[in-house]
């Protein structure tokens, strides 16, 4: 296609959005309020899933060792974990720092353990964390098997629920998310075909004076993208000045309980680029599809 004739297309698209005015102003306003729904469970998405991998990374295996296990068969049992199938990091945790670990994980009630730094009752111990926290169970269970351990902790019975709740939520999430996708992509392109079908006659008797499909196809292409994009707009905009606030407004509190919520950049970047290109997708497609059944006389 020449650059003329292309330039010449996309100034028509831009002129049929003045001409029809109010209905391109609902199809922008469809595109608005269908992409600011799914921008939001967008949204809600990422930051479940992102705080649910946060939470499960926080799973580790402690073991416990015998208090009169001697250098050689500690530096055994490390080398027998790093060797079990599934493990990813093996770490040693002195008695002086699991003590320290636990006052500082009471906050103020962790100061009545204080004194007990000097007759620590706590045994030297392991942090074990697998390659994926789903494996933590099959892994403990390995470790109960190795001489000179006493105890195997990982939060038995209660990382197992956690783990269920959040593979629903992600679940729950993500089919949501598709279905609101389809649901976006029937309203926005039956508006856009409102348009297009209000204007029938217009193609019709351009296809009776000899334009050819191409020649008629394309400023509908243009305008079909201008409505997704600028449908878009509004959204994205809402979105980041409402994620900003609500990210400045908890997250400080959310740390307490060592939960953070996706930075607002590069998060809105993203969120940016994707309603763009599902917006511009629709729009188009949308076009698209009316103006073929018109193009067939």
């Amino acid at each position: 296609m020449k650059p003329r004739t292309l330039s010449r297309h996309i100034k028509e698209g831009f002129k049929n959005l003045g001409r029809n005015g109010w209905m391109s102003f609902a199809s922008v306003s469809a595109v608005t309020v269908t992409l600011l729904l799914v921008g939001v469970f967008l949204v809600l998405l990422l930051n479940i899933n992102a705080i649910a991998s946060q939470i499960e990374d926080d799973v580790e295996i402690r073991v416990y060792l015998d208090k009169t296990i001697k250098a050689d068969r500690q530096e055994q049992i490390e080398k027998d974990l790093n060797g079990i199938d599934r493990v990813n990091d093996v770490r040693f945790v002195p008695k002086e720092q699991g003590l320290k670990e636990l006052i500082d994980s009471l906050g103020d009630e962790g100061e009545v353990f204080a004194s007990l730094e000097n007759e620590n009752p706590l045994p030297d111990a392991f942090a074990v964390k697998t390659e994926k926290p789903q494996d933590t169970p099959v892994v403990a269970k390995k470790i109960e098997g190795i001489e000179n351990v006493t105890k195997v902790e990982y939060g038995k019975g209660t990382v197992e629920k956690l783990f269920k709740v959040t593979d629903t939520a992600r679940n729950v999430g993500l089919v949501l998310i598709v279905g609101l996708l389809f649901t976006a992509m029937f309203l926005i392109a039956n508006t856009i075909k409102i348009t297009i079908v209000s204007r029938g006659r217009e193609i019709e008797i351009m296809k009776l004076v000899g334009a050819t499909n191409g020649f008629i196809r394309w400023p509908f292409f243009v305008e079909g993208f201008l409505l997704g994009v600028l449908g878009a707009l509004v959204p994205i905009g809402l979105l980041i000045l409402a994620y900003q606030f609500i990210y400045e407004a908890v997250s400080v509190d959310l740390k307490t309980v060592f939960i953070q919520l996706l930075p607002v950049y590069p998060l809105m970047f993203q969120l940016a680029g994707l309603l763009i290109v599902i917006g511009a997708f629709i729009g188009v497609w949308g076009s698209m599809t009316s103006v073929r059944k018109f193009l067939k006389v």
